[in-house]
């Protein structure tokens, strides 16, 4: 088995590192809906006050070198919530590569209709290290692994639509605008055959339904798209409970092109331990082959917003 990851990771990276590649490249997350900064900058400033979201991603247990993601990212409105400044930090471990993204966001708010319609830009610089000492090759002295952990710098920027209201809300946005050159190759037997950053495109939304007094009801989409790649999305339909417990199951597309089920299936919860903090847990089924490998998908995340003595929450804020 170590032997069969080992070949898969040593192509993955040489498809990523040595030719034109066309696929989703941003990290996915199942609480797409608690995690909004990291896909639109316009989220940022939607919340009475200031907030941070920290997340943590385990995806595919089990399996050596598979993906590990850890985020932070903090918001705050600012002149009477015209204007919304945020910030996000990400990190990206897959097998013996590393990613660390860092974004500014800020997004002017107008009011419109019952909600706010906000425009947002992004500023975004990111590092990429190789540590090719890491590779266990299957062959000794194989002269086409390179040696050393050389680093690449690529700045960037974005955009996005957000607007919301105390019922629905709905983004349009592109993180990463600019088709930036992350190749490491500098040979002349690779001349000409570079890898980018390919821009992304989401497109999220969501309502909330009251049930009854006690349960409301919130569908939530999270569609993605990325030039010559699968369309993917996520689907999810959670149900509030007491204003304090949000239970649900989100579907994912894309997995396997065999078995046609999707990528997985996956069970989120949030529980509101006080107003101002959120803990979210999710786990996600895979349904791809790389369920006879791995024991799934773990996800946590942690969300905090202050209270200041001028400033009244809304008890809850469904987005």
């Amino acid at each position: 088995m170590n032997s069969v990851m080992k070949r898969i990771i040593l192509l993955s990276l040489s498809f990523v590192f040595a030719a034109t590649m066309f696929a989703q490249q941003d990290a996915q997350y199942t609480q797409f809906m608690f995690n909004k900064l990291a896909y639109n900058p316009g989220y940022a400033g939607s919340y009475e006050t200031t907030c941070i979201t920290c997340l943590y991603r385990t995806q595919w247990v089990g399996i050596e070198g598979a993906p590990t993601s850890v985020t932070l990212g903090a918001h705050a409105p600012l002149m009477n919530k015209r204007v919304g400044i945020g910030m996000n930090l990400a990190y990206d471990d897959i097998g013996f590569t590393r990613r660390i993204n860092a974004s500014l966001a800020y997004s002017y708010r107008i009011k419109m209709g019952q909600g706010a319609l906000a425009i947002g830009v992004q500023g975004t610089l990111e590092t990429l290290r190789v540590d090719w000492d890491e590779a266990d090759p299957t062959q000794l002295f194989d002269n086409s692994i390179p040696v050393g952990s050389p680093n690449k710098f690529a700045p960037n920027f974005g955009a996005g639509l957000y607007y919301d209201s105390d019922r629905f809300y709905v983004g349009l946005s592109v993180p990463h605008i600019l088709d930036t050159d992350i190749d490491f190759a500098s040979s002349a037997a690779t001349a000409g055959i570079i890898s980018r950053e390919e821009r992304h495109y989401y497109l999220m939304g969501g309502v909330v339904v009251d049930l009854g007094q006690k349960v409301r009801m919130k569908p939530a989409v999270l569609l993605k798209y990325v030039q010559d790649a699968p369309f993917d999305a996520d689907v999810n339909l959670s149900f509030l409970f007491y204003d304090r417990v949000w239970l649900g199951a989100t579907y994912r597309l894309g997995g396997s092109t065999q078995k046609g089920f999707g990528e997985s299936i996956d069970a989120v919860l949030q529980l509101y331990l006080t107003q101002q903090l959120k803990l979210g847990v999710a786990y996600d089924f895979t349904l791809s082959e790389l369920s006879d490998y791995s024991d799934g998908t773990f996800e946590v995340s942690l969300d905090y917003c202050f209270k200041y003595k001028k400033a009244k929450l809304i008890n809850p804020r469904f987005f």
